[in-house]
This record gives structure tokens, C-alpha cells and sequence, in this order.
């Protein structure tokens, strides 16, 4: 690999994506053993060079050769191109430039719903700015991929379900809507931040029952199945609300919907 001398990756450390890959960057060779510096123990240096707020959002590269910073995906194209010059070339290729920089700042504004840390309260932490476009893309996104699998995984469940694309969606809507009518008023100006997390719960769930729909399983594992993801759903809930702060409440109302859907769900099957 050709290395990228005289540049410094300013990486969240308290994110577990951005931290595998600006290591990556290091083990491959594509930057030097010095090439990457934490966010929230900046050197005096980067920190007087860098656009601090900007940085939190997108991803910081600097150049200190020439007393510069450059962010976000044309940091990681600079990163890679010096490597491979062709991969570069290609992914600033309009319009896969405007789509790959939609991707990253879809990932990058929601990367504390997908994976919070304790740590994200602090004043130091490299938390992105809410971009109500982004959060709700996302929220969207889970909405129609759980709705895809769940509609799949219903037929082999056991339970008699047909299989209903928007059944599903309508499901994880109502899921949603009641959280927001019961929580409004206490989680104030954390709802957006639990709505995204909820929602990587809802992910992580239909994530671990996609490997059930390759088996011809019995439907007693299935059922059976199905409750222990359930369960690892509950624990992931309980984990995310510790982190924002929050009590017992959201969880409890998130178990009285799932359990009050289920019950009307074999009731008129």
C-alpha cells in the first residue's frame, strides 16, 4: 500500500465502525502509525485547525503540509485514492459521487442511533448534529426492510399468518405512533434519539431472524425462536434507554405494544 504521509484521521473513538476502519487505514498501510488521532484527545494543534462542530458530522482529514482539512467522504477518497487512484476516479463519477455522499451522511448523522455509547453525553463526544432528513430515512429504511422480512418470516412462524408486507409495516407504524403519544411528554427533546434507537432494535431483531428463513424448521423451534428474539430485543431496549438516561417507562410501554400485537394477531388469525 502507498501511504498517505503528513495526514492526520480524526476518528470518533466511542464509534465502533469509525474506529475499525481508520485502524484498518493503519494496519493496511495507507496511512502511518501516527495517521489517525481520537477525537476527544486532540492535540492543540488539529484542534486550533479543524472545524470542531463540522467534525463531529463528517469525518476530518488533515493536511499538514499545507495547513488544511478535508472532510467526510473526500477524506476517505483522498485516503483510498492514494492507494488505488482508479477506485478514486470512479467514486467521484457523478452521480455515484452524490449517492455515496448521501450514503455517508446517512450513516454518519444516525451512527449514534446504530451504535450508542455511554459516553455520548458528554460535552467532549463526537456526537453528529440531529438532521431530521437523515433520522427519518433511516426510521424509513428499517420500516421496509423489517416489514420484508417479517412478512416472510410470518409464514413459516407457526402462528397461521399469511404473509402481509403491510401488515408488517403497519405494525412496526403503530409501534411508533404509540411510543410518540406515550413518551412525548417525557422524553421532551430526546424522542428523536430514542425513536432511531428503537428502530436499530427493531433492525437487530429482523437482522437475527433472516438465518431462520433458510431452514425448513419446525414451528415449535420457531415460536420458540422468534421469543428468544424477542427477548434479545428486550435486553437491547433496556441497554439503549440506560445510555440515553432514561427509566424503566419506554421499555414498558414498548412490551405492552409488542405483547398487545401478538395477542391480536393470533386472536384473529
Amino acid at each position: 500500500m502507498k501511504t498517505l504521509k503528513n495526514h492526520t484521521l480524526i476518528y470518533d473513538n466511542e464509534c465502533p465502525m469509525c474506529n475499525i476502519y481508520s485502524k484498518g487505514f493503519i494496519k493496511s498501510g495507507m496511512l502511518d502509525e501516527n495517521g489517525r488521532e481520537a477525537f476527544t484527545g486532540l492535540s492543540l494543534k488539529n484542534k486550533n485547525l479543524i472545524d470542531f462542530n463540522r467534525a463531529k458530522n463528517e469525518i476530518a482529514l488533515v493536511d499538514h503540509k499545507n495547513n488544511k482539512v478535508i472532510y467526510g467522504l473526500d477524506s476517505l477518497l483522498l485516503i483510498i485514492g492514494n492507494s488505488f487512484p482508479p477506485l478514486e476516479k470512479i467514486g467521484r463519477i457523478q452521480p455515484l459521487y452524490w449517492f455515496f455522499k448521501k450514503l455517508y451522511s446517512f450513516v454518519s448523522y444516525n451512527r449514534k442511533q446504530i451504535i450508542p455509547s455511554m459516553k455520548d453525553q458528554s460535552e467532549e463526544a463526537c456526537v453528529p448534529d440531529f438532521n431530521l432528513k437523515y433520522r427519518v430515512a433511516y426510521i424509513s429504511f428499517v420500516l421496509i426492510f423489517s416489514g420484508y422480512i417479517l412478512s416472510l418470516f410470518s409464514i413459516k412462524s407457526g402462528l397461521g399468518l399469511t404473509q402481509n408486507f403491510w401488515r408488517e409495516v403497519a405494525i412496526c407504524i403503530g409501534q411508533i405512533i404509540w411510543q410518540t403519544m406515550f413518551l412525548k411528554a417525557y422524553l421532551k427533546d430526546k424522542l428523536w434519539n430514542y425513536l432511531g434507537n428503537m428502530m436499530t432494535v427493531s433492525l437487530i431483531g429482523t437482522l437475527l431472524l433472516i438465518p431462520a428463513l433458510f431452514f425448513n424448521l419446525s414451528s415449535a423451534f420457531l415460536i420458540i425462536y422468534f421469543g428468544i428474539v424477542v427477548f434479545v430485543m428486550l435486553l437491547g431496549h433496556m441497554r439503549r434507554c440506560r445510555i440515553l438516561k432514561l427509566n424503566f417507562l419506554p421499555t414498558f410501554s414498548w412490551m405492552i405494544f409488542r405483547m398487545t400485537v401478538i395477542i391480536v394477531l393470533i386472536l384473529l388469525k
